[in-house]
């Protein structure tokens, strides 16, 4: 396909998965909005994390917790910022990939499915470590999950596609 063809079907097609793409698009936009936000705040630019006076919050305890800076001895958020690269697999290919590139929705579920994964178990570690939630953690975690059921048809298709079912 040519990058004219590319950008046309992209923005203008239309199409259950590109609507489904567009949809993990936003949502991938808003965990990395909230990932931003915790960087700042793991980073020391911003010195307090916003919340609602509600209980169980308590962004800077969670976010500021050794467990936060334990992978690749630099903070969590900077890694979520970087796993939501995740925005490439759902960028690349046109409306019609799980028939023409059926690897690239595979690629794409299963990075969502480990992003789910890990975002559940960070989820669980806040109540069961730190007896605390944070807003941004959870509003990520939320978008991550979100996306599931928007990856799941098309990785169907493919996995049709690839099996000779299509």
């Amino acid at each position: 396909m040519r990058p004219e063809e590319l950008s046309v079907q992209l923005r203008r097609g239309s199409g259950a998965f590109l609507a489904r793409r567009r949809g993990v698009v936003g949502l991938s936009l808003a965990a990395i909005g909230s990932m931003g936000l915790i960087a700042l705040y793991q980073m020391g630019i911003i010195r307090h994390l916003p919340e609602p006076p509600l209980p169980y919050f308590d962004a800077d305890t969670v976010d500021a917790a050794a467990e936060a800076y334990t992978y690749l001895a630099m903070p969590d958020g900077v890694l979520g910022l970087g796993s939501y690269a995740t925005l490439g697999l759902v960028a690349m290919g046109g409306a019609d990939r799980a028939t023409t590139r059926p690897w690239l929705p595979l690629l794409l579920a299963a990075k969502v499915a480990a992003d789910t994964a890990v975002a559940g178990k960070l989820t669980v570690d806040q109540w069961t470590k730190h007896r605390a939630f944070c807003l941004w953690c959870l509003l990520a975690a939320g978008a991550t999950f979100a996306q599931v059921p928007l990856v799941v048809p098309e990785a169907r298709a493919a996995i049709r596609q690839l099996t000779g079912r299509a």
